[in-house]
């Protein structure tokens, strides 16, 4: 299974030459098996670039989304594909605490956006999943809540042997009652090849930021190490962060184990 990042950002889009070779396009990742069979977790600006290289051919494509707050919706309106005529795309939402699960393609109408979504030329069919585990063509997926503020859904999915868990925007210690305690997520991610992480925050954002649905790289660390994954991937990097922060992150965990890497755009992995 083949893994590239296309945004890696946290809450809002970061251009600038601070954040140039780590990326500021808001969460969007793809996993391709080895049949060539594909699928596209979240929708943040990062599948603008995405979507271009997807318009060369027209087999169906299948969007996963996490949650629906703004930074992994917000590329889906610049999605070329979602234009192409009678290209099919399925969207799985999120399992929310509120079901809203056409805030995708809500985000375009009124005054918001010029293109109305009954106006995209593509076929678009929203399927909520009832079951908290099903089979995707090669990718068998399973999912269980997130701790943020009204809840998502994280993903461990296993193609061609291998099992990746995708568990962005998730406070693992929340002030309150935590929707998946910390030995729920020891079991969700036990043993995963990779782990891609929510890590937007550092001990100094404390106590400040508590309750806002993000962890500290630290505890990232720590869930990976005590659950014996074998690669971590810090994601969701804060919106503040800088290239030179986020080497100093990587150069801080460099040599531990599991290895630790910092989500980069343009970045590919195999697992």
């Amino acid at each position: 299974m083949q893994i590239k990042f296309y945004g890696v950002r946290g809450s809002v889009p970061t251009p600038g030459p601070d954040t140039q070779r780590y990326g500021g396009n808001t969460p969007c990742v793809l996993l391709t098996s080895q049949s060539g069979q594909q699928l596209i977790l979240d929708s943040g600006t990062g599948i603008r670039q995405l979507g271009h290289e997807l318009m060369a051919d027209n087999t169906e494509l299948v969007l996963l989304l996490s949650h629906n707050h703004w930074d992994h919706i917000q590329g889906f309106p610049f999605f070329a594909p979602a234009y192409q005529a009678g290209r099919k795309i399925r969207i799985i939402p999120g399992k929310t605490l509120q079901a809203e699960d056409d805030s995708i393609l809500k985000q375009m109408c009124g005054e918001f956006f010029p293109v109305a979504p009954q106006q995209l030329a593509s076929v678009i069919r929203i399927t909520p999943m009832v079951d908290d585990q099903w089979q995707l063509g090669d990718f068998l997926i399973h999912r269980c809540q997130l701790n943020h503020p009204g809840a998502g859904s994280a993903y461990r999915i296993q193609a061609d042997g291998q099992t990746l868990a995708y568990v962005t925007d998730n406070e693992l210690f929340p002030p309150g009652q935590a929707l998946t305690s910390k030995a729920e997520w020891l079991e969700f991610v036990c043993g995963v090849d990779l782990l891609i992480h929510d890590g937007q925050y550092l001990e100094t954002d404390m106590p400040h930021k508590e309750g806002w649905g993000h962890s500290m790289v630290s505890q990232a660390v720590t869930l990976a190490t005590e659950a014996g994954v074998k690669n971590l991937v810090i994601f969701s990097h804060d919106p503040t962060r800088t290239d030179e922060e986020l080497d100093r992150l990587a150069t801080q965990f460099s040599g531990h184990e599991p290895p630790v890497l910092m989500a980069m755009e343009g970045m590919e992995l195999w697992c």
